[in-house]
């Protein structure tokens, strides 16, 4: 799998997001492209910011057991996985905007580099390895560029 913490890696998936536009289908699901840029945005939101509830523990838990291997293996996701109730955009998002955010993530998560992120605690799955935090970065990505067609 490809590496957010790589430069190189980093910059092509960069390039992907930068090919899309504001007019861009999606090949399935329900999201238009700003919010699947929004969608996208969540997950750095929830290492960066505080404007995600932390779960409590009996919530955690079961995340943990359910969701955990899903998010963080190396198994790209399904077409059209359930997702959790953060990561559901509902209104629509300003495309250049939610672009620039998530191209600035991607650009802070490679300079901070895997170092940084080897035994981070995450929002909701407990401590995770720099592989599993490049899991979760990079397959989620990769999976939503590729709905959208790059």
């Amino acid at each position: 799998m490809k590496s957010v913490f790589n430069l190189k890696d980093c910059q092509q998936v960069i390039e992907r997001i930068n090919q899309l536009g504001s007019d861009t289908k999606a090949n399935w699901g329900k999201m238009n492209v700003s919010q699947m840029l929004a969608h996208c945005n969540v997950t750095y939101e929830l290492v960066y910011t505080n404007l995600h509830p932390k779960p409590n523990l009996v919530m955690k838990f079961i995340v943990k057991l359910m969701a955990k291997s899903t998010v963080v293996g190396d198994k790209p996701y399904k077409k059209s996985l359930q997702t959790a109730p953060m990561f559901i955009i509902k209104d629509e998002k300003d495309f250049e905007v939610e672009k620039k955010r998530l191209i600035e993530h991607l650009e802070q998560t490679q300079q901070l580099g895997e170092s940084h992120f080897e035994g981070k605690e995450s929002h909701s799955f407990g401590v995770l390895s720099k592989e599993e935090w490049n899991n979760m970065f990079y397959k989620h990505l990769d999976h939503h560029l590729s709905q959208f067609g790059v």
